[in-house]
């Protein structure tokens, strides 16, 4: 945790996380310029962490803020914006007290509390909408389900599988041809084990099973690739001893371990079983991309991919305002053979900054021509900025296009969202924008077949909004 101290110059993104969010109630969005295409209907929800402080204590890690969700409605009538923080249980003690009582995974809790191990559900990182409500998902704990309208908290959800002690990672994997919804949570230990879930399309968890890791890695996402479940366990791995005795948070008690390699584990989607595990040159990695099957049976996997953990640093200065660590990552396509978990080539396809990479939603696990993520404008100094450009990657024609937002504006993770008119021949892609330069945020939809040129439409929000980390888009 830090004190908050008044700085010199802040670089333009520094103004969205200056001041704790403020929530909004449904309110029409005013429309910019362009116009709501037609066939845009249905709501984009979003999800990150809306308050960085309390009681002028500024939290240990952007991972730590307390989440908040938007929704933005698209209707006949136009746009309607919500914007509320979760109410989970840490969140509504906290704001009673004017002041942090958790600990969380970059900061250790107050006082006496360090020794409790009491670690506050931020319910801060990514949304699944289900049909009668949606996710606020946090990989620490259990989801805490939402009214899929107001946002109004229910608090948490077990999805009738869920005992106690178990988590749901932020990064599940929904089949649109099956409806089937996988996912996964950590429980840490000497050596951590492994929970994988499959879910029905409601969201009820059908079919879980557990899985002994090698210590206590770091795991926040995996892959669905045709019949595969694939997790690539990078070697970074948590010194226990401190954490339990209240003297280091996550965070800081995570050792980059080199020497152990990155371990590939593949499961079977239809029993959960483990069909085979192996070792590989190491990287990190917090997202995969998509993966495939391809007609040999040899499975491709893409990610963005880090040499180091280096972006473990640069994420907990984002919340000082300021950042000074360079943490690059490429989009990277592994390629291994299912039975053996051997990785028969790693190659990059693209020298460029990746993060927050998606696919088309119902390509997810099959071949996908594009790949949608955030980046950089050129020449920014990636170790002082923030994301602040998106960008496509079309894999068959091997070309990039890119979105420049301008000087000071930062996009949010860009959502796919396909024309409920046209499905087949037209899709949109929706952003959030922080403009640094008026300190307010915008939505931006763009033409998903042309990231390079002027946004079809922009509105207006009615308060900033915080650089956020995962959306979704549910169809009316």
């Amino acid at each position: 945790m830090h004190t908050i101290k008044e700085k010199s110059i802040k670089p333009g993104w520094a103004g969205a996380i200056a001041q704790p969010a403020s929530e909004f109630s449904p309110t029409q969005l005013q429309v910019l310029s362009g116009k709501i295409p037609p066939g845009l209907r249905g709501t984009l929800y979003r999800n990150g962490p809306a308050r960085l402080e309390r009681g002028n204590i500024r939290m240990g890690h952007w991972f730590d803020g307390d989440g908040a969700i938007l929704a933005v409605h698209f209707t006949d009538e136009g746009a309607t914006g919500v914007y509320r923080y979760v109410q989970t249980i840490g969140y509504k003690e906290e704001e009673a007290a004017n002041k942090l009582l958790y600990g969380n995974y970059g900061m250790t809790a107050p006082g006496w509390r360090k020794w409790s191990k009491a670690v506050k559900n931020a319910a801060n990182t990514s949304v699944l909408a289900l049909p009668d409500k949606l996710l606020a998902l946090w990989e620490g704990g259990k989801p805490h389900a939402l009214d899929l309208q107001n946002l109004e908290t229910f608090g948490e959800d077990d999805l009738e599988g869920l005992s106690n002690g178990l988590t749901y990672s932020a990064h599940c994997k929904r089949d649109l041809h099956t409806g089937e919804i996988f996912n996964f949570g950590v429980i840490p230990g000497l050596n951590a084990t492994l929970n994988i879930y499959k879910s029905d399309r409601t969201g009820k968890i059908i079919q879980k099973v557990q899985f002994q890791l090698d210590g206590t890695p770091l795991v926040h996402d995996f892959v669905l690739a045709g019949q595969y479940l694939i997790f690539c366990i990078p070697p970074v791995r948590m010194n226990p001893l401190p954490v339990l005795m209240g003297l280091s948070s996550y965070s800081d008690a995570l050792e980059w371990k080199p020497e152990l390699g990155t371990q590939i584990l593949i499961f079977d989607r239809e029993t959960l079983t483990l069909v085979s595990r192996s070792e590989t040159e190491p990287w990190y990695q917090w997202h995969f991309s998509n993966g495939y099957v391809d007609d040999s049976g040899l499975v491709n996997v893409d990610i963005a991919r880090y040499e180091d953990f280096k972006t473990n640093q640069y994420l907990k200065e984002v919340t000082t305002g300021e950042t000074h660590t360079a943490a690059k990552s490429s989009l990277s396509r592994l390629q291994l053979n299912p039975q053996t978990g051997k990785v028969t080539a790693i190659e990059q396809i693209l020298d460029k900054h990746c993060e927050f990479p998606t696919v088309p939603p119902q390509n997810v696990g099959q071949a996908s021509r594009y790949t949608y993520f955030s980046t950089f404008r050129q020449e920014t100094d990636i170790s002082q900025e923030i994301l602040n450009a998106i960008a496509r990657f079309d894999h068959q024609a091997e070309k990039l296009t890119s979105s420049d937002c301008g000087e000071n504006r930062y996009p949010s993770e860009p959502i796919y969202v396909p024309d409920a008119e046209n499905p087949l021949s037209q899709a949109w892609v929706i952003t959030v924008v922080y403009d640094g330069n008026i300190n307010h945020s915008e939505v931006w939809v763009f033409n998903a077949d042309r990231l390079d040129e002027e946004p079809v439409c922009q509105l207006r929000l009615p308060s900033v909004i915080p650089h956020s980390f995962h959306g979704t888009w549910k169809p009316a």
